[in-house]
């Protein structure tokens, strides 16, 4: 009995130094509701701007609140529908498979360097932690990928330099050791499953907050990047083009052509919109993207405690 009443104190003052009073909860509810509204604010004005017309934007400059309303900037958007649909769906699939691609290689990576009976575990962990530290340089990666593998002017250009990475590798090793217990692996191959079973079967259906946070950081990576297009693409390759280095030509053309807008036609430059279509072309790429997010979200925030210490 007495022990109950010990359990039951103790309980009382855990619950005593945990409990939040009702003041302090509105206080910080009121807290991150502002922090929230703070960072929707920026998303909030690319909307509207996208949304305005050009003179609204030279007569009041951005504002969350136009003189005038137009779709002119999606309009001229629309117009090189041929030519970003392409790059659209050009990154679409460079970013699936790149995902995918990613995902496997620095989950059997990682799974690999986390066994503590592999004999080249220690070799392996240096040997990718390296190059966390020094890189090889730009120009020893392009020999090696566009002369050695031939991946010049190719979809793959866009998918294998960054495919894998060290730093996801060692934190899918981290948390492999922390959370996949090393009885349900050796019962398993007691049961006489092969490793490639108990990795698919068995590994991977535990690992879903740590697959799911890296996928989502490699789909972030592979829908903005443009660098290896600018690097592997050559120029006459419209096709292979992905949506960002697509995007990116278009606003350095309006750029160019708003610089140089006194050796061009009356009435020309006013006709192309600048400032409007800089904030269409983010519209453009970021919600696709921000779509895909409530895919990971189930498991991205247990996902966020990855290779954390238990106490």
């Amino acid at each position: 009995m007495s022990e109950n009443v010990k359990t039951k104190k103790k309980a009382e003052a855990k619950l005593k130094y945990t409990k939040v009073k009702p003041g302090t909860n509105v206080a910080i509810s009121a807290l991150f509701i502002f922090l929230a509204l703070i960072c929707l604010m920026p998303a909030l004005l690319v909307l509207v701007v996208s949304l305005s017309s050009e003179n609204s934007i030279r007569i009041k400059g951005y504002s969350y609140v136009p003189t005038e309303l137009s779709l002119e900037a999606f309009r001229y958007l629309l117009h090189q529908s041929s030519y970003i649909g392409r790059a659209f769906l050009n990154s679409i699939g460079i970013t699936i498979v790149g995902t995918l691609f990613g995902l496997i290689t620095t989950s059997t990576m990682g799974f690999a360097l986390s066994r503590p009976n592999y004999r080249l575990r220690k070799f392996f962990t240096w040997f990718i932690f390296i190059p966390m530290l020094f890189s090889g340089g730009l120009v020893a990666s392009y020999m090696i990928n566009a002369h050695i593998l031939g991946l010049k002017d190719t979809y793959w250009a866009m998918i294998i330099p960054i495919c894998c990475s060290s730093f996801y590798c060692i934190i899918m090793r981290t948390f492999f050791q922390t959370t996949v217990p090393d009885a349900i692996i050796e019962s398993a191959k007691i049961d006489g499953a092969r490793m490639i079973r108990i990795f698919v079967q068995i590994v991977l259906p535990i690992s879903l907050p740590a697959i799911a946070t890296i996928g989502l950081f490699l789909t972030f990576a592979y829908w903005n990047d443009w660098l290896m297009a600018k690097y592997y693409i050559s120029g006459n390759k419209h096709d292979l083009f992905p949506l960002q280095y697509v995007l990116i030509s278009l606003e350095e053309n309006i750029s160019f052509l708003s610089r140089n807008s006194q050796n061009m036609t009356p009435g020309t430059a006013n006709s192309i919109p600048s400032e409007t279509v800089r904030m269409a072309m983010v519209v453009v790429s970021v919600v696709p993207i921000a779509c895909s997010y409530p895919f990971f979200q189930k498991y991205f925030v247990s996902g966020l405690t990855i290779g954390a210490v238990k106490g």
